[in-house]
């Protein structure tokens, strides 16, 4: 008997099974099948403690979770920007798979072509196999597509609160600005969110649960309270690594397609006197959203499924707080790339720390091994489970980041390979030059390991979806206004 009719009609048979025993099937059923806690972090990059990515970053409640599982070291993202990052990890399918390279409303992931009009989301797929599905907060790009869950708790406010005049940023094209606002952590979206899944692991459930948070900050606007800034007083605060001529040896094409008039500069942000403003505010909200993780955690500790349940926490893409002269994700270099990602298994109690390069992709097929579901045939990514129990075992596969058709980043242990759309090339050996500030990609000693690390590049490259919209940079302007002219 498969999985799915076990759980929804073969109650009965179990129970004839187990004539005469003191036990009730369906706590049984809990213990065998995990649940699931997925909590996911926006915007947030390396500067967590398992990582290592900024001296003075202080994450207590992400560091508690990391000693009690696997801290990937070498995780990247699908895409550099939330829609398409999302899309990909909720249906399993890279972005040049589905042709959503840009942002895209939660509803119209299934419009993007044929392959994603079949993919199964994740939550979808937890739901067919039994399991009951509860998400809060932003899981999505915006929410949460239509009935993709059993019950949702909301999203409010979008990014704010927000005060009533921009503190330092006023570009009205985007959400950027920095300072302490509002009073109160429960003013805040992200503080409503953990309260609430915190209610759904007091709750008892009758059946396992796959069950997500969202939450918002660090994204911008970097508004948290005074309090968050407190922990991080700006005097002597150090600031990201920074080469004025960082890119006079990248390609055209990879200034283009980072290129972002409305967000500031590093040089702005010297000029101003605003960087460690800047650091302080994001070291700020990664503070305050540690802390709305540890609400849930706490929560997860006293409840009855803390034995029961795996623990999973990534962010959706990294961040540059100065590297390359941005301040933004959307780029194929290391910081916009590489973020979080953290596997508790349930019972685990021990850190293990892989450095493995695995994608975010990678998270469905894991999942749902971890959870004896049956395979899902359809979704791409590798099963990570081997590194769980041995997080140094052979790994033959790369983590890859897309950013517009055929424009790739290819991440192995040692090296950083990028391929655009126009043939040109960027290759970083990290062993080396972890600032990814020579590109090595012209030396011809080098031809062989390109044509080694260009086997991971995807074998498709689908045309950009008239349902995926980009706005801000002109390089992506003009593919998402020609998708949408090929439609009329």
């Amino acid at each position: 008997m498969n999985r799915r009719n076990f759980l929804t009609g073969g109650a009965g048979a179990l129970a004839l099974s187990t004539t005469g025993c003191k036990f009730d099937w369906l706590t049984e059923l809990k213990k065998e099948y995990p649940n699931v806690l997925m909590l996911i972090v926006d915007d947030l990059n390396d500067w967590v403690g398992p990582l290592g990515g900024h001296p003075n970053t202080k994450t207590p409640n992400i560091d508690r979770l990391a000693a009690q599982g696997t801290v990937f070291t070498n995780a990247h993202a699908p895409a550099p920007l939330c829609g398409p990052s999302r899309a990909s990890i909720m249906t399993g399918l890279a972005p040049s798979s589905t042709g959503i390279y840009g942002h895209v409303h939660d509803n119209d992931i299934k419009s993007a072509n044929d392959k994603a009009a079949h993919s199964i989301f994740i939550s979808d797929y937890f739901r067919q196999n039994g399991y009951y599905t509860a998400a809060v907060g932003k899981v999505f790009h915006e929410r949460v597509a239509d009935n993709s869950f059993d019950v949702y708790g909301g999203r409010v406010n979008n990014f704010g609160p927000y005060p009533e005049k921009r503190m330092k940023w006023h570009d009205p094209r985007t959400n950027t600005d920095w300072g302490a606002f509002p009073e109160k952590d429960s003013q805040m979206p992200d503080y409503d969110s953990a309260q609430w899944l915190a209610k759904q692991l007091q709750t008892a459930h009758d059946k396992p649960f796959f069950i997500v948070g969202g939450f918002l900050r660090p994204h911008v606007p970097w508004h948290v309270p005074q309090k968050w800034f407190d922990m991080h007083p700006v005097e002597g605060l150090a600031l990201p690594p920074y080469f004025k001529e960082d890119l006079d040896d990248v390609p055209d094409i990879a200034k283009r397609v980072s290129e972002l008039p409305m967000m500031p500069t590093t040089e702005w942000a010297i000029e101003n006197g605003e960087w460690r403003n800047m650091v302080q505010a994001y070291l700020a909200s990664v503070s305050f959203v540690d802390s709305c993780v540890g609400i849930v955690l706490d929560a997860l500790e006293k409840s009855e499924y803390a034995n029961n349940t795996a623990v999973v926490l990534w962010g959706d893409h990294g961040y540059q707080l100065g590297e390359k002269s941005k301040f933004a994700k959307m780029a194929l270099w290391e910081r916009a790339t590489r973020t979080p990602l953290i596997i508790k298994p349930p019972k685990s109690q021990s850190k293990q720390v892989s450095n493995r390069p695995v994608s975010l992709l990678d998270l469905y097929p894991t999942l749902i091994k971890m959870c004896g579901l049956p395979p899902n045939l359809a979704v791409q990514g590798n099963d990570i489970t081997p590194l769980l129990s041995k997080p140094d075992a052979s790994w033959e596969h790369a983590a890859v980041t897309t950013y517009g058709p055929n424009n790739h980043a290819v991440r192995t242990e040692r090296y950083r390979y990028i391929s655009y759309e126009d043939g040109t090339e960027e290759l970083y050996d990290h062993k080396m030059d972890g600032n990814e500030w020579v590109n090595l990609a012209n030396d011809a000693k080098y031809t062989q390991l390109k044509q080694n690390i260009r086997k991971y590049l995807p074998s498709e490259n689908a045309s950009w979806s008239p349902v995926s919209y980009y706005d801000g940079n002109p390089y992506f302007d003009e593919l998402t206004k020609k998708a949408q002219a090929n439609t009329n």
